[in-house]
């Protein structure tokens, strides 16, 4: 299969491929999945060095899974989706046991590009947005991460989380509720006047 016809194929025959031996299929679904599992390992864990960690290990669990790939159980996304949330869970875990450092103990690198003040405000929303995920319970996170910042219809949420869709769109309501509650005191802060 030539390469720009491989750019259009779906993530399950560039698995297939990949399985039979072809590196140019690794390579486009290594584009198109690492982006989504970082992200959603970053949202989970707030750590950027973890979420590269947790992007590498899912990445490399689906290419052991690819030569038992079954087409039409699940979809690569999916797929990986999970994986990704059930390797943060375990790092979550372990974090709690060894008592390990909070993600508001934890310095967050500074940026060292010029910062102009649009600049410094999106940045203090995301880092406002990322302490207050933070402090949500875990399900709820979770939900939130995967519907609101992930894009994720809810039944493919439900998947990735093994609950049902109703049990998705509760933990997206109480996570959204929360979100609003912990960022509620500092909308003027973050730059959001009271007309939006």
């Amino acid at each position: 299969m030539p390469f720009d016809a491989l750019d259009q194929a779906p993530d399950e025959v560039l698995l297939r491929l990949y399985a039979e031996g072809a590196p140019q299929a690794a390579r486009l679904l290594t584009q198109r999945i690492t982006p989504l599992v970082y992200r959603l390992a970053f949202r989970l864990l707030g750590d950027r060095a973890e979420a590269e960690d947790i992007a590498q290990e899912a990445m490399l669990r689906l290419w052991q899974a690819a030569p038992g790939w079954r087409a039409g159980e699940a979809k690569v996304t999916t797929w990986a989706y999970a994986v990704a949330r059930n390797l943060c869970t375990d790092r979550l875990r372990r974090r709690r046991t060894r008592g390990g450092v909070g993600l508001d103990e934890a310095p967050e690198p500074a940026d060292p590009a010029p910062g102009a003040e649009a600049r410094l405000t999106e940045t203090a929303r995301q880092d406002a947005l990322q302490a207050a995920l933070g402090q949500l319970p875990e399900r709820q996170r979770e939900a939130v991460v995967l519907r609101h910042l992930e894009g994720l219809a809810n039944p493919e949420i439900a998947e990735i989380m093994d609950i049902s869709t109703e049990a998705v769109e509760s933990l997206t309501a109480r996570g959204k509720r929360n979100l609003a509650a912990l960022l509620a005191g500092r909308r003027a802060e973050l730059g959001y006047d009271d007309d939006h």
